[in-house]
């Protein structure tokens, strides 16, 4: 992938989750019958613009494109004609402005909603909930889950793909307590499986909850068959082709994809001595897999694909789809819950329970957009369904500058009967300002720190 697999998704998901909000101020602005002077994409000088409407609105696109804004008209900014005073933000009830202010993020929560139902109606192709252990010593082996398992619900909440199991159990995790699988075996037997997620933490900043649970995708075996070998990688440097079946690693033997792939994670930059099957004969090679970093943890890759096709791949996958009603109610529990768990997982980082290394920055943001646009469409609506979501919780955020530190005043003036002063609310600001600048900072620098570490 080039620079512009990543930019070209990035900006189009920045512009439209900017567009929407905006849209949403604007809308309800006109709506109470508010005059809007310019409606800007990005901050700075304007790039393009042009007046339309009754009202003469600027309509702008600005040079810095992370943000925008809704200009009202407002006797705080500047003089006011005395015929267009009605009209005036400042002027209008405690109430319409609330509206206004909220509108911006309840729009970002009402796109992610769309897209999602989309998305569920439509239907997608998905990993079946089918589990596979991964140690002996884990949460999932001690419940006496059973390789090959079809998790059918967790505590009686159906779950259909891998997708919504990894996120309920994510959910349940932050609860701390024993769940209830319902499951099929193997066997085709329907029986239930007992998970303690009491001693589980939702993030150690080393590898992922769902492999600390002691679970993974199931997958069918697969032969180590070699398929396209990257000519800079290290199995093309040690002569192996296309076409080799490994048989041995180091003199242990090798009966599927997944052993060969254990070996090589297991030793980067260590010399090993695979034993390849080739037209009928068996060669011997030595192998020295280059190093690289994963989650933060080094392992080893020499540069080669899986050459034949999943056997019983078809097992693995299964086509999810939803009616429009149930595909609605669905996309609201889904936009809620993502709201919910995002709240409480900034919680958590206050607490030091979740490390703020979890904050990621436009750099990452645009990272995913081109990998999930890579997947396809739907994956791509998913990934902005999520960053929309989280411009909504982030927006309500009850910090002066963002929408939620207005809306904070609003709550004030309403109980107290009467707006804060100015002066309280321009120290308000200035606080605001700096922490958003510091969330900013830290996001960028977790952004530069993954990209240096890889």
């Amino acid at each position: 992938m080039n620079l512009l697999d990543y930019l070209i998704p990035f900006a189009f998901a920045l512009g439209l989750l900017i567009l929407v909000h905006e849209l949403g101020h604007y809308l309800v602005a006109r709506r109470c019958g508010v005059k809007v002077l310019r409606f800007s994409i990005g901050f700075g000088k304007p790039l393009i613009k042009w007046r339309a409407g009754r009202d003469g609105t600027e309509w702008a696109l600005g040079a810095f494109p992370l943000g925008g804004y809704v200009k009202m008209l407002d006797e705080r900014e500047g003089e006011v004609a005395p015929a267009e005073l009605h009209r005036a933000f400042n002027r209008q009830p405690v109430g319409r402005r609330f509206a206004i202010v909220a509108a911006g993020p309840l729009a970002n929560f009402a796109l992610a909603i769309l897209l999602y139902w989309a998305i569920f109606v439509a239907g997608t192709d998905e990993l079946r909930p089918r589990l596979a252990l991964t140690e002996v010593n884990t949460p999932a082996a001690a419940a006496g889950i059973m390789e090959g398992d079809l998790v059918l619900s967790v505590d009686d909440e159906a779950v259909r793909s891998w997708q919504e199991l990894r996120w309920a159990l994510l959910r349940h995790a932050l609860d701390n307590r024993r769940i209830v699988l319902a499951v099929r075996t193997i066997d085709d037997l329907t029986t239930t499986r007992a998970l303690d997620l009491s001693g589980i933490a939702v993030d150690d900043g080393k590898t992922d909850l769902i492999a600390r649970i002691g679970l993974k995708p199931w997958r069918p075996p697969v032969p180590a068959v070699l398929g396209k070998v990257a000519p800079e990688g290290a199995a093309a440097r040690a002569g192996l082709l296309s076409g080799d079946e490994v048989i041995a690693v180091d003199a242990r033997a090798v009966a599927e994809w997944s052993d060969m792939v254990s070996a090589v994670r297991a030793s980067p930059g260590k010399p090993l001595s695979f034993t390849v099957r080739r037209d009928g004969r068996n060669l011997t090679l030595e192998v020295t897999p280059d190093a690289a970093t994963d989650n933060g943890e080094q392992i080893g890759r020499i540069g080669v694909a899986v050459a034949e096709p999943l056997v019983g791949g078809a097992s693995m996958f299964a086509k999810v789809s939803y009616g429009p009603f149930e595909g609605f109610a669905k996309a609201v529990r889904q936009t809620w819950e993502t709201s919910v768990l995002s709240l409480q997982m900034m919680g958590r980082m206050l607490t030091g329970e979740v490390s703020w290394k979890n904050l990621s920055g436009p750099v990452t943001i645009a990272d995913y957009a081109g990998q999930t646009a890579q997947l396809g469409l739907s994956h791509y609506l998913k990934f902005v369904a999520l960053i929309s979501i989280s411009l909504g919780v982030l927006n309500l955020l009850p910090i002066p500058v963002l929408d939620g530190g207005h809306l904070l005043y609003y709550l004030v003036e309403i109980v107290k009967g009467g707006p804060i002063p100015e002066r309280i609310m321009e120290i308000g600001q200035q606080i605001g300002l700096v922490l958003l600048a510091m969330l900013m900072a830290f996001a960028f620098y977790n952004d530069i720190t993954r990209l240096i570490s890889g």
